[in-house]
């Protein structure tokens, strides 16, 4: 885990320096692991429809709230619809729920680790679709952080990591 945090450091950060936005992004991935950790302990295949549906009204409202001071603003084009439209279904909905099912199986930890990816997913299309270009911060810190996710994969589990245990409520 370890290894993936450096590498995503290596990723994002331009220094050692800790600005508003580093904090914001600190905070935020830390309410992250919690929420890995929660769906890894509440989660069942049975219940992963409704975990999904409750987690996306519960943002849904915290947006709300966050908008609320400055004023809603709606998209204007058709484009600008279709773009709100797929980030709500694919990147938000089906992924909350692809989330929250595979969780019912893994343990929070190797969640983790698969989670970490997404910078690397970022940078690669950044790369491939967006005109950026490969510099040695890019391939350190995506190489570390696939690193770790093959580490973490490769090296035999504790007993006690690979049982997720279901709280009732």
């Amino acid at each position: 885990m370890g290894l993936a945090t450096l590498g995503l450091g290596v990723l994002t950060l331009g220094g050692f320096s800790l600005g508003y936005g580093e904090a914001i992004t600190l905070v935020a991935a830390v309410l992250y692991a919690v929420h890995i950790v929660g769906l890894g302990a509440w989660s069942t295949p049975l219940d992963a429809v409704g975990m999904s549906n409750l987690q996306i009204i519960v943002i849904a409202a915290i947006c709300f709230v966050a908008t609320v001071p400055d004023g809603i603003v709606l998209p204007h084009t058709g484009r600008d619809w279709l773009s709100v439209l797929y980030m709500a279904i694919f990147a938000g909905a089906l992924a909350m729920l692809g989330q929250t099912s595979a969780q019912a199986d893994l343990a929070p930890t190797r969640t983790a680790i698969i989670m970490s990816m997404e910078p690397v997913f970022a940078a690669t299309f950044a790369v491939a679709l967006g005109g950026e270009r490969i510099t040695a911060r890019l391939l350190v810190g995506g190489t570390m952080v696939l690193t770790a996710m093959v580490a973490v994969e490769l090296v035999p589990r504790r007993h006690v990591e690979a049982e997720v245990t279901h709280i009732a409520v």
